[in-house]
């Protein structure tokens, strides 16, 4: 079935729908990853965006059932230069095809994808609009041109969580409080709250395994109700959006590091830079994909990282504020650390799955951090 990309400054490609019809939009970013498909569509963090790959097979291996970073799709499209219909491994459960129409996700392919990311590279990340129904370029061009931009879009809501809950065996279970507000933590580790704005699975994970007991909570969980929980340290999760639309979060965030250990990763380093006095620029096409060189500014060390976003924090003129991690390909700041406080942060996920695992000691950094800002005696990762 015939279907066109059409961007909001009339760059066009016609390919062809493996999902049936469709016609939807949303900020059109490229992402390098040869591997991880089934992360990336599951990934909260791209909500609102259709998702060009570079590699130019996708789907080769299917999709299982251990492999999500959330419980459903959260992309608008996926654009491939070819689709693997028949997957050949032995952990799939279903194909990419089928998979993306159990969500209502279109699927494009066929179309020039080594063009599609020049373009986006010359000229920035932009809005776009794909469609089997309406292939009038300038019909599509004119629907582009109408979706809103990224920046000052608050796109939390759709993907965040609604209640507290503890993931178990990559179940979801909702969780009660006492009368105080006091949550019955089992021992198994530190008690830790993540903020979860759109959080990716594989972070709740590896923060078990290096020692913590997480409990995850909506946004708009408070600071006294932080406190009354139990808790003893704060993680702030990635998710969607421009960070600076989330005024509330950021004023939270400000009051809890008064009491608490905070760390975050990606939209969580983002508010957390905001919340220390810094702010956040939109990038040209974003940081998305598994093969992004960071250094470490502590160490001296140089590891590949997995990213995805689209914003940067600014630290300028913040002198209580340092950076830790920066980016070598364009310079900007990859982490951050408070010089007295207990507060840590970083923009890339070091929780990949599909991707490079360099940046897994940073859960234990993460751990250690809390542990010592809390006098923690119990487990130790």
């Amino acid at each position: 079935m015939k279907a066109l990309l059409v961007l909001e400054d009339g760059f066009r490609l016609e390919g062809k729908s493996f999902t049936g019809e469709f016609e939807t939009g949303g900020e059109v970013i490229f992402n390098t990853g040869m591997t991880g498909y089934q992360e990336v569509l599951t990934d909260p963090s791209y909500y609102g965006q259709m998702v060009c790959m570079t590699y130019p097979l996708i789907g080769n291996y299917g999709i299982n059932a251990q492999d999500m970073e959330s419980p459903r799709i959260h992309m608008r499209a996926l654009l491939v230069k070819e689709c693997c219909k028949q997957p050949s491994n032995w952990r799939a459960s279903k194909s990419l095809p089928d998979f993306l129409k159990q969500w209502g996700v279109p699927g494009l392919e066929g179309i020039d994808t080594r063009a599609l990311t020049r373009h986006l590279r010359l000229n920035g990340a932009m809005r776009g609009i794909i469609s089997t129904k309406d292939l009038d370029p300038a019909s599509l061009q004119a629907k582009a041109q109408a979706l809103p931009p990224m920046q000052g879009q608050n796109l939390v809501p759709y993907v965040c969580a609604r209640k507290p809950y503890i993931l178990e065996n990559d179940r979801m279970e909702e969780v009660s409080f006492d009368v105080r507000g006091a949550y019955a933590w089992k021992g198994t580790g530190l008690p830790l709250l993540v903020y979860d704005f759109g959080v990716k699975w594989n972070i709740l994970r590896l923060l078990a395994e290096v020692g913590f007991e997480v409990l995850a909570v909506p946004p708009s969980f408070s600071a006294e109700q932080a406190k009354a929980s139990g808790a003893r340290g704060i993680f702030l999760s990635n998710g969607p959006g421009d960070p600076a639309t989330l005024t509330a979060e950021i004023e939270n965030i400000r009051e809890l590091i008064k009491h608490f250990p905070v760390t975050g990763i990606c939209l969580g380093h983002q508010l957390i830079g905001h919340a220390l006095g810094g702010t956040t620029d939109k990038l040209k096409f974003g940081h998305h994909g598994c093969n992004h060189p960071v250094k470490d500014l502590t160490t001296g060390r140089i590891e590949i990282s997995s990213q995805n976003h689209g914003f940067h924090v600014v630290l300028d003129g913040l002198d209580d504020v340092e950076a830790t991690h920066i980016n070598l390909n364009d310079q900007t700041l990859e982490g951050l650390r408070h010089k007295s406080l207990p507060v840590m942060s970083v923009q890339y996920h070091p929780e990949a799955a599909a991707g490079p695992h360099d940046g897994r000691y940073l859960f234990a950094r993460f751990f250690d951090m809390t542990r010592t800002a809390v006098g923690w005696k119990g487990a130790v990762a």
